[in-house]
This record gives C-alpha cells, sequence and structure tokens, in this order.
C-alpha cells in the first residue's frame, strides 16, 4: 500500500474529520497523474510558506509553525496530493499575497513587511476567504489562503513540536477515562 492510498483511507475512517480532510478524499488520486509534475518549490518558495504560516501560528511560549517546518511540509502536500488545478490556484496565490502586501506596504513583498504588517494583511486576507466561502459555488475552486490556513494547522498539529509542545501529548496511551476534568487554559489532546 502507497502513501496516498493509506492516507485516504485512514480519512474515510475518521470520516472526513480531519483539518484538510477534503483533501485526502478528494486530492490524493492515483488517477490524477497530472499530481506534482508542474510544481517545484525552491528555497526561497520554502521560506516564504514558512514566514506565512509562522504569522497564522507565531512562537509564543510553544514552538510556531517556522519551528515545525510547515512551509516544507506545504510543499510537499501541494505537489504529491493536490490536483493541478488546486496546483495552481495555491501558486497563484502565493503571488496574489506577494502583490497584495506591494499594494499595502509602498511597493514592500511579504518577506519585507514586519511581522505585525504581515499579520494585518493576512487578517485582510482572512476576512476576503470568508466572504469568498459564503458565496463560493461547488464547481469554484477554493480560496488560495483558505488552502494556505488549512495546510498551515494540519503541517503544525502533526508536526512532533505542534503535538508535543502546543498539545498534549501521551505516547503511549493508558486506559480510557471517558470525564477528564477541564481546567480553563488546558491544552487540547493530540491523537
Amino acid at each position: 500500500m502507497n502513501r496516498r492510498d493509506a492516507l485516504s483511507r485512514v480519512a474515510l475512517l475518521l470520516g472526513g474529520t480531519v483539518i484538510g480532510g477534503e483533501l485526502f478524499l478528494a486530492g490524493c488520486t492515483s488517477a490524477d497523474k497530472k499530481i506534482g509534475q508542474s510544481v517545484e518549490f525552491t528555497a526561497d518558495d520554502l521560506a516564504y510558506l514558512d514566514e506565512i504560516a509562522e504569522t497564522i501560528i507565531p512562537a509564543t511560549d510553544t514552538p510556531g509553525a517556522k519551528d515545525a517546518k510547515v512551509g516544507a511540509f506545504m510543499g510537499v502536500m501541494v505537489k504529491d496530493c493536490y490536483k493541478e488545478s488546486d496546483q495552481k490556484v495555491f501558486l497563484e496565490g502565493m503571488n496574489k499575497l506577494n502583490e497584495a502586501s506591494k499594494k499595502k506596504f509602498s511597493g514592500n513583498g511579504f518577506m519585507k513587511i514586519t511581522p505585525e504588517q504581515r499579520k494585518e494583511l493576512l487578517n485582510e486576507l482572512d476576512k476576503e476567504q470568508k466572504a469568498y466561502a459564503k458565496d463560493k459555488k461547488k464547481e469554484d475552486p477554493q480560496h488560495y489562503f483558505t488552502l494556505m490556513k488549512q495546510l498551515t494547522l494540519l503541517g503544525y498539529f502533526t508536526s512532533e513540536p505542534g503535538a508535543t509542545k502546543a498539545l498534549r501529548y501521551v505516547p503511549v496511551p493508558g486506559r480510557f477515562e471517558a470525564c477528564i476534568p477541564y481546567k480553563k487554559g488546558d491544552k487540547a489532546w493530540a491523537l
């Protein structure tokens, strides 16, 4: 069994409830022969994706998305699992985000603006993608920022730093406890 089949089956078992479940159910099919043929990410592209991801999940008292190497994860997922049409949306989105930064911040691309400006820009894009999702028809492509955000969350929370530092993680689970007291501010559990 190859990795794509395994991921598809796991997603089916979980009912597609994982973040990006639609990606696994629809995007990772061996029938789509064009996946990955036209996509190549440079080291600069991956650094750019790391900065986008770090703006979405910044380092605080826990590691950020850059520590989890989410940019490299995004590159692999887009190349290996996205259909050609979604790859195109993602790649064009990388350019659109940079152009939006230049337009808003006096010609400065995303990599040259401050963390506060990055956060401001991504908050605007988040509002834009939510409005797009409300009016989106089923056959319309996903908004590029939706794809970036989903991959950031998936990459971070399935990474070692995300699962062990940001979430509570038990490598060898013990007995099942149905009711565990919750204290405000407790971390969620990693699976």
